[in-house]
């Protein structure tokens, strides 16, 4: 028979916990941030079953980076407002 492979959840939870000794040394506001990286990767799910990675903080990693480059290009996609510009101005 195959080998039994354990859901990809499983694999974000273990790798969350085996880094638990590095979150509790953060400072208390970084812990939050942590914790969305973690977040983050459960969003990418699919993706990271479809790796299989040997190292799955690669694609934990990996998930990460695509959040923050959404997050920046709707930043980006934000008109700039001025100093005189009412809010929401059209």
């Amino acid at each position: 028979m195959g080998k039994t492979v354990a859901p990809y959840s499983w694999v974000i939870d273990q790798q969350q916990q085996a880094w638990a000794d590095f979150r509790r040394a953060l400072r208390k506001e970084d812990q939050a941030y942590f914790d969305l990286v973690f977040d983050a990767a459960r969003k990418h799910t699919p993706s990271g079953v479809a790796q299989s990675a040997v190292w799955p903080m690669e694609a934990i990693l990996l998930a990460n980076l695509i959040e923050l480059h959404k997050a920046l290009a709707r930043l980006q996609a934000k008109p700039e407002e001025g100093p005189g510009a009412p809010p929401n101005a059209e």
